[in-house]
């Protein structure tokens, strides 16, 4: 009996013991899928017109927030309060950078972003560009985004858009660095974009 006790508890120990590597192995592996530059190549079309690529991303901290114009809340408040940080810890606006990326390319024209961003800030960039462009740049951010029919009685009808609420940040090689949730904490908002800034 004590002999069998013996080989339960070997046999413990060994599954632990594999476990615990499997477990090291795993965080290991995705900390090296993690590092580099986050997301995909992309050229779209900023707010004023212009092409804009992931380069844009590089150089600087950046915020990034996936939202859409037509949001009821969500992402007016985001912006209103990315702003609000932006202008708390880089007054000067030259150490971090923003961008709000629509994921409703359809009614979201480079325009009518433009007007929307400008409206509550001077600080963020929108982007938006061809529906497929966007879209597919939006999937490689690993964004979540769903079109939700709001009279679905009409075929065509009006809708609104379910998505990632949070505000992306990476650091100036566009290594992920984090996210600020949707109703964060301010002080804890503008401590992560600090650090953001930091390095």
């Amino acid at each position: 009996m004590k002999s069998i006790r013996i080989v339960l508890w070997a046999a413990i120990l060994v599954m632990v013991a594999v476990l615990g590597w499997l477990t090291y192995d795993m965080t290991q592996s995705s900390q090296q899928a993690s590092a580099g530059p986050f997301g995909v190549p992309f050229t779209l079309v900023a707010q004023n017109g212009q092409p804009i690529t992931e380069k844009a991303f590089t150089g600087k901290p950046t915020a990034l927030f996936f939202g859409f114009t037509h949001c009821p809340e969500v992402c007016p408040t985001t912006l209103f309060e990315l702003n609000g940080w932006l202008e708390k810890v880089d007054p000067k606006g030259d150490r971090l950078q923003a961008y709000f990326i629509t994921v409703d390319p359809e009614r979201d024209t480079p325009d009518v972003l433009g007007q929307y961003v400008s409206n509550v800030s001077k600080r963020i960039t929108g982007i938006s560009g061809p529906s497929d462009d966007v879209l597919e740049m939006v999937k490689g951010y690993r964004v979540y985004y769903k079109k939700v029919p709001t009279d679905e009685a009409t075929p065509g009808g009006d809708y609104t858009m379910d998505h990632t609420a949070s505000v992306f940040l990476l650091d100036a090689n566009r290594e992920f660095r984090g996210t600020i949730a949707y109703g964060e904490n301010p002080d804890t908002a503008v401590r992560k974009l600090e650090n953001l800034i930091k390095g």
